[in-house]
């Protein structure tokens, strides 16, 4: 369609954008009419929505939330939330595709997105598939959640321990170890997400060395009473180097055995298979027998398969923390 204007949204423009939204999307969602939950993810610096717009004449045709991953001037974003007008879905698309350009990002990536819709990111040239999923079992007699055909708890090495940062004020003369890795995480972004964000609680680890971080592991604890028979550990986010996982297995597994849960997952794409295996982490395989329930609150005893796309895979990794996603489930409205 001629004379569409791609652009970012404005300040003040937060109504109509959530009003678009809630008329062309197919269910009212939390993130865009709960206040808490809009202010942190969407309220840019100085109010302004970090949303970009596809308009014509004045009119919305497609909107399209972002997350910053860094406060530089070529930040890493994360697509959020993605939404066209019946019958504009190539102006939908041409949004997503303008949006490196209208945010000036180094990498554009989205967590969670529908598997059917992998092709339209293939056809824009990016790369989009399944997160793996790995899982490190306790020592258990039985177990509550976990199925599996062969019970395979890995051996773990490494006296390297983990010492918890316990305020986002902590991180702040720690900085941020170099990984290799995209999305570049920074201070800001990482005080924002794990100590700042309004229902989960996490905990945030430090490898150390000589005064500094080698690496940062993030993990969240659901309760005995959430899941009704046994806690969980998620293990969310690690921002170092590959190499530094395998010394911390020692530590993860002391994480597991202390918080008394059944196992410890994670989600993530980009770090290799036997890097996790190193550190003492199955990956559960699609077709295996092995069932490691992802909804705990109430659990839901079947597996979750999560996909994602990222316009630049070298070097990319993501958890289930990036973006959107690892959210408490809460009604659209407050």
């Amino acid at each position: 369609m001629s004379d569409v204007v791609y652009r970012l949204a404005r300040l003040g423009e937060d109504d109509a954008i959530r009003d678009f939204i809630n008329g062309h999307f197919d269910m009212r969602l939390p993130l865009i009419n709960r206040a808490e939950l809009y202010r942190h993810y969407y309220v840019g610096r100085g109010g302004v929505p970090q949303f970009a717009v596809a308009e014509h004449h004045g009119r919305f045709l497609s909107v399209a939330g972002y997350i910053l991953a860094n406060t530089s001037a070529t930040p890493d974003v994360w697509v959020s939330i993605w939404v066209a007008e019946k019958g504009h879905n190539g102006v939908g698309l041409e949004l997503m595709n303008a949006l490196p350009e209208l945010t000036h990002a180094r990498v554009l990536a989205c967590n969670n997105i529908r598997a059917a819709t992998c092709a339209l990111y293939h056809f824009l040239g990016w790369k989009a598939e399944r997160m793996n999923h790995y899982y490190r079992l306790a020592n258990l007699p039985s177990y509550h959640l976990a199925q599996f055909t062969e019970k395979n708890i890995l051996p773990v090495r490494s006296s390297r321990i983990l010492t918890p940062v316990r305020t986002a004020a902590d991180l702040i003369p720690l900085g941020v170890p170099a990984s290799g890795h995209t999305p570049q995480k920074d201070v800001w972004y990482l005080r924002r997400r794990y100590f700042y964000y309004p229902h989960f609680h996490y905990y945030v680890w430090a490898a150390m060395e000589a005064g500094r971080p080698l690496a940062y592991v993030v993990t969240r604890i659901v309760s005995a009473e959430e899941t009704g028979c046994v806690p969980v550990v998620r293990l969310v986010d690690y921002i170092g180097p590959d190499e530094v996982l395998p010394t911390l297995g020692r530590a993860l597994d002391a994480i597991l055995r202390a918080s008394g849960a059944e196992y410890m997952d994670c989600y993530n794409a980009g770090i290799p298979a036997e890097i996790w295996r190193a550190a003492g982490f199955c990956e559960r395989v699609p077709g295996d027998g092995t069932v490691i329930p992802n909804y705990l609150s109430p659990p839901l005893r079947e597996n979750t398969e999560y996909y994602y796309f990222t316009n630049k895979p070298d070097g990319f990794v993501i958890f289930k923390a990036d973006g959107d996603q690892d959210r408490p489930n809460l009604p659209a409205d407050e």
